[in-house]
């Protein structure tokens, strides 16, 4: 931020910066207006999906774990059905067979891409111990997963492409 002087009104934008994050550029402040009519569609699916691969893998005989609030039997799915109106697009469940099994994951499904930064409209998957390091507490067999928009039955055969090919 740039100023002539920094007076009380350089120091409230300074902190309208601080607290609000950074300041978005011309260019990225039109790609925010021009997609916000279609937000609660691509959110509708996003939730849609998310509960259908939830579903999946729920059933799945290679996971344990299924992290969805979402599914009812959740141990949070009634605080989330209080406090939202739909249940997200991001995930996470946990490979039998811990780190070596997930890994194995990872690297064989084809639409998924590896990536730390989940919550976008792309098909992400995550191992999560892997990205906090050795000291991780991160059970080691979990993959977080940001859903995506494609057609469900897409996502799903994915991870169960990879899940098959896991011993």
């Amino acid at each position: 931020m740039i100023a002539r002087a920094e007076d009380e009104h350089f120091a409230n934008l300074r902190n309208a910066q601080l607290f609000g994050g950074g300041v978005p550029s011309p260019f990225d402040c039109w790609l925010v207006m021009r997609s916000l009519p279609t937000l609660p569609v691509r959110m509708r699916a996003h939730c849609d999906n998310a509960m259908r691969v939830a579903t999946f893998l729920r059933s799945h005989p290679k996971v344990s774990v299924v992290h969805y609030p979402g599914l009812t039997d959740s141990p949070y799915h009634a605080l989330a059905a209080r406090r939202m109106s739909d249940f997200g697009g991001m995930l996470s469940f946990e490979v039998k067979g811990g780190k070596d099994a997930a890994m194995k994951v990872t690297a064989k499904v084809e639409i998924y891409t590896r990536a730390t930064s989940l919550g976008g409209v792309e098909r992400l998957i995550e191992h999560r111990a892997s990205a906090e390091g050795p000291q991780s507490t991160t059970p080691q067999g979990l993959l977080r997963v940001s859903v995506g928009l494609e057609h469900a039955d897409a996502l799903i055969d994915d991870l169960g492409s990879a899940l098959a090919r896991v011993e």
